[in-house]
């Protein structure tokens, strides 16, 4: 019995958000130059030419990848965060709480942490100070929340661009080991916040 048009509509959208997602985390990997079709492909576990059914170039599926990234509900998490009425340091403790949570739970978060950071550096061509890295809406939002903490006292001083770079950096340095190694401890609150509130 032939498929119905909505269900053929349903195998593609599944297998798009496959090739995507898997793609996601072997990118993270390995990286854009490092990345072959034909082992993309087989670390999804399709043919390579079923990749080309639906993006017609690794550049391609890279674009899609990035603004995937870019449009996730985290970014719209901490944009909400950043203008709640309350402390920063409540502010931190929560969005702590839920990266950690992410970070254990979901190795689709970690790669996502870890290509996001890599775009960004790639970006900006390894330059660290005040470049495309710090032009991303993740970092807008982070360093609101961390101004908004020091001018309540709860936060170290400094510039904060940086600090949200420190803070971030932790969770991408931990985003690589859910990666890349099989055993892992699991950073803890404490230590991530560290890198910005006061102790």
């Amino acid at each position: 019995m032939p498929k119905s048009p909505e269900r053929c509509e349903e195998i593609r959208t599944d297998m798009r958000n496959k090739i995507l997602h898997k793609s996601i985390l072997y990118f993270a990997k390995n990286g854009f130059s490092g990345t072959k079709i034909s082992d993309l492909s087989k670390y999804i576990g399709i043919g390579q030419g079923t990749i080309y059914v639906y993006f017609e170039s690794k550049d391609k599926l890279f674009q899609e990848i990035h603004q995937m990234i870019n449009r996730e509900k985290d970014i719209s998490q901490i944009k909400l965060l950043a203008n709640l009425p309350i402390p920063a340091k409540q502010k931190i403790h929560k969005l702590t709480k839920e990266v950690l949570r992410q970070l254990e739970e979901d190795d689709l978060f970690a790669g996502m942490i870890a290509l996001n950071t890599q775009i960004l550096l790639e970006q900006n061509g390894g330059n660290s100070a005040y470049g495309t890295t710090y032009q991303s809406e993740l970092y807008k939002y982070m360093t609101k929340i961390i101004e908004q903490g020091q001018k309540e006292g709860s936060i170290v001083s400094g510039n904060s661009l940086k600090l949200a770079d420190y803070y971030w950096g932790v969770v991408y340095l931990y985003s690589l080991k859910r990666l890349f190694t099989t055993k892992y401890e699991i950073i803890n609150s404490e230590d991530l916040e560290r890198t910005v509130l006061k102790q």
